[in-house]
């Protein structure tokens, strides 16, 4: 089909997706063409809002698609208007390849190509949370390889700096310095995505463009393409993007006074670097000395430490041991050792807030006040620096309200330490297995019911909408964490794996985490794919509802585990037996029932008959109302086998019904 757009009438052909999975009724999402703002752009609109656009069309490319900048002939077909206003916008025909393009119900336009046996997805927009419109702001620019992703663009600051510290970059950026006209100047910004509402002028001179800006006070930025011309914007730069390598130059308009301040800064940085040159060199002079005079002599005390490497707790120490391998942990915060020692009053056991693979977690409080979860590797743990350097690639690049958020690190010597923010309720197994907790008593039904959704939420980030696919392969109860108001957040991602785009499962010969929660495949072949994150969850839905872990729950009258008890009392059709008593009731029963079936549905034998996380949210939400038969899980009954139709019978190991012992002297 095409796409249209009439510049006189308003009139538009649109692309509208379903509302869900499987309900083919219009959505909130449409797809369009636009040419209003001056040129032609792709949008994708949700409920009238923009959610992505293309950025304008040079006739070869869209602006605003990284990708079709290596390969643009690969991408989309050219944008046309007749003689009526009407303009048109029609996909590529080509005879060689099989091509289609879809908008799915979560608003992502993909791209498909026959490959002679399935559709393959060789494009999807948005790619990526800055493909997002306006994910930072007014005058906030984003990079996807940067932590964080949004930056104010040079001569602005934060409009709300709290905010902006806190990932909230809506509110976007203002000016620091107001413009002067007549003494301005231009900042390059290279190979950028350019910003909304650009305003055209045909040219084939790019200094024409400088010199018409420089002209009219209320332009703050231009930019030049080859086949579009000169690009004015004059009221707001909206949706930003950093692209990196490709690109289109941004001319960013500035009062002299910035330009002066980065000469003086510049100056500063040239002078200090020489006088710390001079320092250093004196200092490495006087350590030459001090060597070569005490050469051959012996240390005269070895108990004495470096300054800021030990403290005293309870009569011991902590002492920081020397590692010649340098640990780069990029662009995450990084806090010293000392800072995070007083913090927690030297890791003391009053703070402890618990232990878990990696090592120990401490409670600590920094400036203002803030409290935050110290997370120290030991070496006692098994693990090491390969864990430490997963979490750090794949938390550090992941935001989500479902995920916990790292806040830095600190490599010093031997330690590996990460800081996470606090989470006031701890775990959740802290709060559903504890019967003296007090956050207990908060777990009635439609909590527990929000804690199983936000997981669930949390994994359909990380297997589908986070820019890095992940398989978190240790999802298990002590790995939620919860926090003020029982909000659920997943963590320790030691053990996460990272998929390309073309991936469906993986193999290893190290299998990790935690058994109990391992899919049958994994913990027996290593084998291990977006199910088995599945089939932990569906363990993970069946805990919370009977308050009680599979991994220590065992029921002596029927000889069944916790997911063979789910199985025998869901198919005998008594769920209300196998949740905790507290939330059973008879106005929930079919909510408990239904939410039962999808934990069983989950944790099926064979990964195929296991639904996507997309699906079983869609079951949650009741998007999806028929739900399917699930099959008898494996290792369902201990010391029972299956009968006809799937019954179960006790195994016999004797013809008889009674046996007899007859004592006799010897």
């Amino acid at each position: 089909m095409m796409l249209t757009q009439n510049v006189n009438t308003g009139k538009q052909v649109l692309l509208t997706a379903w509302r869900n999975a499987t309900d083919p009724e219009k959505g909130s999402f449409t797809m369009g063409l636009d040419v209003t703002s001056g040129t032609q752009q792709l949008y994708i609109w949700d409920e009238g809002r923009p959610r992505w656009r293309s950025g304008p069309w040079n006739n070869l490319l869209f602006l605003g698609i990284k990708k079709l900048f290596y390969n643009y002939l690969d991408g989309f077909n050219q944008v046309t208007n007749d003689s009526a206003g009407n303009f048109f916008f029609s996909p590529p025909q080509q005879n060689d390849r099989h091509i289609i393009s879809t908008l799915n119900y979560t608003g992502s336009l993909n791209r498909k190509a026959w490959n002679g046996k399935e559709w393959e997805v060789v494009m999807a927009c948005p790619e990526n949370v800055c493909d997002v419109y306006g994910t930072c702001g007014a005058f906030g620019s984003c990079n996807a390889l940067e932590s964080p992703i949004c930056s104010c663009l040079r001569g602005f600051e934060p409009v709300n700096e709290e905010e902006w510290g806190r990932g909230d970059w809506t509110n976007g950026c203002r000016r620091k310095s107001q413009l002067q006209c007549g003494d301005d100047g231009f900042e390059r910004l290279r190979n950028m995505k350019v910003p909304d509402f650009a305003k055209t002028l045909p040219s084939r001179v790019q200094d024409e463009c400088r010199t018409t800006c420089l002209g009219n006070c209320s332009c703050i930025a231009y930019a030049y393409d080859d086949n579009i011309g000169c690009m004015f914007w004059s009221d707001t730069l909206i949706d930003t993007q950093d692209f990196g390598s490709v690109g289109v130059d941004l001319y960013l308009r500035l009062s002299a006074s910035e330009f002066d301040s980065n000469k003086r800064r510049k100056l500063y940085i040239i002078v200090g670097v020489a006088v710390g040159f001079v320092c250093i060199s004196i200092l490495m002079f006087i350590a030459w000395w001090f060597i070569v005079k005490r050469k051959g002599s012996k240390a005269q005390d070895s108990s004495i430490l470096e300054a800021g490497q030990m403290f005293t707790i309870d009569s011991t120490a902590i002492v920081l041991k020397d590692e010649t391998k340098e640990v780069n942990i990029g662009d995450l915060p990084k806090f010293t050792f000392k800072m995070l020692a007083n913090s927690t009053n030297q890791f003391h056991e009053d703070n402890l807030l618990g232990r878990g693979g990696f090592g120990p977690v401490y409670k600590g409080v920094i400036a203002n006040e803030k409290e935050i979860a110290v997370k120290r590797l030991s070496a006692e743990s098994g693990q090491g620096m390969q864990e430490f350097m997963n979490e750090v690639i794949v938390i550090s690049k992941l935001q989500h309200r479902n995920l916990v958020k790292l806040l830095g690190g600190c490599v010093e010597k031997e330690e590996r330490i990460l800081i996470y923010e606090y989470m006031p309720n701890k775990s959740l197994d802290a709060c559903l297995f504890d019967p003296i907790n007090p956050t207990k008593k908060l777990l009635d039904w439609n909590m527990r019911y929000s804690i199983i959704e936000g997981i669930g939420r949390g994994i359909l980030y990380l297997h589908r909408d986070s820019r890095l696919r992940i398989i978190h392969r240790d999802l298990k109860p002590s790995n939620v964490l919860l926090d003020q108001d029982c909000n659920p957040k997943i963590s320790d991602f030691g053990m996460a794996r990272i998929f390309g785009g073309n991936e469906e499962h993986g193999n290893t010969a190290r299998v990790v985490g935690t058994y109990g929660y391992m899919a049958p495949e994994y913990g027996m072949e290593g084998r291990f794919s977006e199910k088995s994150d599945v089939y932990s969850f569906g363990v993970l839905i069946l805990e919370i509802m009977t308050g009680k872990k599979n991994t220590r729950y065992f029921n002596d009258e029927f000889s069944l585990s916790l997911i063979g008890c789910a199985w025998k009392m869901w198919s005998e059709g008594n769920g209300l037996s196998f949740v905790e008593e507290s939330i059973a009731s008879r106005e929930t029963e079919e909510e408990i029932v239904r939410c039962i079936q999808i934990g069983l549905l989950c944790v099926q034998e064979y990964p195929e008959d296991r639904p996507s996380i997309e699906i079983v949210l869609s079951m949650l939400s009741r998007d999806i109302v028929e739900l399917a038969a699930p099959k008898q899980p494996l290792f369902a009954e201990n010391g029972s086998t299956p009968g006809p139709n799937g019954s179960t019978q006790q195994n016999v190991y004797s013809n008889n019904g009674l046996t007899l012992s007859v004592l006799e002297g010897r």
